[in-house]
């Protein structure tokens, strides 16, 4: 997925407002490229995990399907770890196939240059996405 630095910097600012919690959000797609972004509350405020109410989810893809766009990704944010899928992303991955992660890693801190990475995770496979930048627009 293509995903402008609008909407990135929209998903690093809700990364750095969380910390040192996870943040986590949905993102709408078209044709591969991010169209919109939807943050979520991270009901487990925790910075080793995130979860998220089932009516919230469901609200959001709701939201996002009246746009005409298809839920095309997950973030959230990684604070005490590389931006890398965990066991648990792994586990969570099992019940959205076809759904890109993207992981902000701000595990040195709000204020430090964010990495951010995104994946493709298939039957516990992980495949490094890229993030591609799209232009504004």
């Amino acid at each position: 997925m293509r995903i402008s630095a609008e909407l990135l910097s929209i998903i690093v600012d809700h990364a750095r407002r969380e910390h040192p919690n996870e943040c986590c959000g949905l993102i709408g797609v078209r044709d591969g490229v991010a169209v919109s972004v939807h943050p979520a509350e991270n009901t487990a405020a925790s910075p080793m995990r995130f979860a998220v109410d089932g009516l919230e989810v469901y609200r959001l893809i709701t939201e996002i399907e009246d746009r005409g766009e298809q839920h095309g990704g997950i973030y959230h944010s990684h604070t005490r770890s590389e931006p890398f899928p965990s066991q648990t992303d792994l586990n969570f991955a099992q019940h959205w196939p076809g759904v890109e992660w993207l992981i902000v890693g701000l595990a040195d801190g709000a204020d430090a240059e964010p990495d951010v990475r995104s994946f493709e995770i298939t039957d516990g496979r992980i495949v490094d996405a890229g993030v591609g930048v799209a232009g504004d627009g």
